[in-house]
């Protein structure tokens, strides 16, 4: 007779129990929803009332609002937040694949045709504000497609359950009283108010705190509408770009050679120098033309966001406005080389992107902890390998007789100790 042995018994075992009562996750998410409706009366509103917004416009702001459980990253209250397990580098892990050609090439033919159409609204664009149509076109293009991508989200129900739930209440609550003040300006109704599953508004992807300081009403109409109206979203992208620095008459940046002999680790906006002195030690633009004459005697800084793996520039103070936008260096690469083929004679880099951040963010941040205790600031130990990490390993990479690379790789990882 087969006897029973104790994986079967396991699975019995387990059949009977699926088949027990369990706690309903409904009922968890009902209790929830009850503290969230506790939270907005006794926390949100006292201090929501303190910057200005009256009684009966709360609570019409939030008459219909829920949690929205499909949001990434909620923390149900009492628990703790799961720990950071991406061990991919985001920007930093596949470049080539960011800068993909047929997405550049499909963004650029659609935006020469937009400025074509609206090519007077960013003359006064950039008459007012002195950014460069191809900029400001490029960013619409990179953020919402032009207008044309798909906004789905209520933003009350978004800021809300992020103010409630996610990893980061402070600022989601900070940018939910920024969107009630938007409400009470009038400028758009709520139901009309959607952005994106991280609070980001519009066509030009403002947050709310952004849309109170820098959108502007650039079509005539009374509002700041850039939901729907074309002349407020980019008027808005250059009044932004302007208030955050940007040099009138000025480009962002030009990729260059580097020669061999010229050190990759003089890279960062804190070592900047006129750019007719890059010339002299030895640099040039890839397009094998001058530099305009206009930018031999102003600032430019090296940036090498590969290190040697990858195309390399010589970038203005304009590149680091539009980071502003989106701190990452490939964000601004992006729509530096987007403007340029918008307004003309721009194509791909010529330098081709290596086989780059491969390593574990684990691995980056013991490399930088590494360099912290030899004397280098490395801009922190994120495992994130940025301008200051990247010129701290090519000064390594010199003091110890290694060609420098200036960017972390698996065959230094049992050299830096």
């Amino acid at each position: 007779m087969q006897r029973w042995r104790a994986p079967a018994m396991a699975t019995v075992l387990a059949s009977l129990l699926a088949l027990l009562p369990l706690p309903s996750q409904a009922a968890t998410k009902a209790e929830t929803e009850a503290q969230f409706r506790n939270w907005l009366q006794t926390e949100l509103w006292p201090e929501a009332q303190k910057t200005g917004i009256a009684a009966d416009a709360f609570k019409s702001a939030f008459a219909g609002v829920k949690l929205n459980w499909d949001l990434p990253d909620l923390v149900l209250p009492g628990s703790k937040p799961a720990g950071d397990r991406k061990q991919s580098q985001a920007e930093f892990s596949s470049p080539g694949s960011y800068f993909s050609e047929k997405r550049l090439q499909g963004l650029a033919a659609t935006g020469r045709s937009l400025a074509k159409t609206h090519a007077a609204t960013l003359r006064r664009v950039e008459k007012t504000y002195g950014v460069p149509a191809g900029i400001v076109v490029a960013i619409w293009g990179r953020e919402s497609g032009f207008g044309r991508a798909k906004i789905p989200h209520p933003i009350i129900d978004v800021l809300a359950t992020k103010a409630f739930l996610s990893t980061r209440p402070e600022l989601f609550r900070r940018e939910l009283i920024a969107a009630l003040h938007i409400l009470d300006s009038k400028d758009v109704k709520e139901a009309d108010m959607r952005g994106s599953w991280a609070g980001a508004m519009g066509q030009p992807q403002f947050l709310p705190s952004s849309f109170l300081e820098y959108a502007v009403d650039f079509d005539g109409d009374g509002r700041r509408d850039i939901w729907n109206s074309v002349p407020d979203t980019l008027g808005s992208i250059g009044h932004y770009l302007s208030k955050k620095g940007w040099q009138r008459g000025r480009d962002w940046g030009f990729e260059v050679y580097i020669p061999a002999n010229i050190s990759c680790a003089q890279e960062g906006p804190d070592l900047a120098k006129p750019i007719s002195s890059w010339v002299s030690d030895g640099i040039e633009r890839a397009s094998g033309k001058a530099f305009p004459s206009g930018e031999a005697r102003a600032s430019g800084m090296m940036l090498v966001p590969a290190g040697r793996n990858g195309p390399e520039f010589i970038v203005t103070p304009n590149f680091y406005v539009i980071k502003e936008y989106n701190n990452s260096d490939l964000y601004a690469l992006f729509i530096g080389n987007l403007a340029d083929r918008i307004s003309g004679g721009g194509g791909a880099f010529k330098g081709p992107w290596g086989d780059v951040g491969k390593m574990l963010r684990s691995d980056v941040a013991a490399m930088q902890r590494a360099l912290e205790a030899k004397g280098y600031d490395v801009g922190g130990s994120d495992g994130l390998p940025g301008y200051k990490t990247r010129r701290a390993l090519g000064d390594w990479q010199a003091k110890t007789g290694i060609e420098p690379t200036c960017f972390p790789d698996t065959s230094l990882k049992a050299k830096l100790r």
